[in-house]
């Protein structure tokens, strides 16, 4: 199932997603807007999403994606406390994000275009690490660009893909320890890109 919604949504927008496809875009009618300088998505979004996808062209507010188990959203920008507590899936943030960001996530991987880098002071850094993209991550982040950018026409993705080599540079990928720790004892993960996160993050 698709739900694509032109226009804006309250809190718990996404709450308990569980296979679907949300799609939600500003109005064109509204004049002058920038879609991601303003909040689009109320707070709470995503809380406890279990699978399926989501692509917002815009903010959404405070508590993003918390309890997030499996579902992959795209996002222009977020409130406080985003991804707290997250077990699982993805979330892209292309775009600032407030304080307290990743408390208590044990799990899932965030990735946050950090264009004036200022993220680092924003998180709660006891249970993840700050790391560097791999290759992968790289194909994997056009990929939901690509995709951001068709089902909303995000001027942001649009950006970004036209300068992809350069503006990679500019993410910061989120990496749960303890995900971490056990992606490394199944040996899916090697010692050196540990060490390269615990180096980015101050560990």
């Amino acid at each position: 199932m698709t739900l694509e919604l032109e226009g804006e949504a309250n809190d718990t927008f996404g709450k308990g997603l569980s296979g679907a496809k949300l799609i939600l875009y500003p109005s064109n009618d509204v004049s002058g807007f920038k879609a991601e300088e303003n909040i689009i998505a109320g707070n709470v979004a995503f809380y406890g999403a279990t699978s399926g996808e989501a692509y917002i062209r815009g903010k959404a507010g405070e508590r993003f994606c918390v309890r997030n188990s499996g579902a992959t959203v795209v996002v222009e920008g977020i409130g406080d406390h985003g991804c707290e507590y997250m077990t699982g899936g993805k979330a892209v943030i292309l775009g600032e994000t407030g304080r307290n960001f990743g408390a208590g996530m044990s799990g899932g991987i965030a990735f946050v275009y950090d264009l004036k880098g200022t993220f680092a002071g924003r998180c709660n850094k006891e249970m993840i690490d700050l790391d560097p993209l791999t290759e992968e991550d790289a194909a994997m982040l056009q990929d939901l660009l690509t995709k951001h950018h068709a089902y909303t026409n995000s001027t942001v993705a649009k950006f970004i893909l036209k300068d992809l080599d350069n503006q990679l540079a500019h993410f910061v990928k989120v990496f749960p320890k303890e995900y971490k720790a056990v992606l490394k004892a199944k040996g899916l993960i090697t010692s050196e890109s540990v060490k390269q996160g615990s180096e980015k993050s101050g560990k």
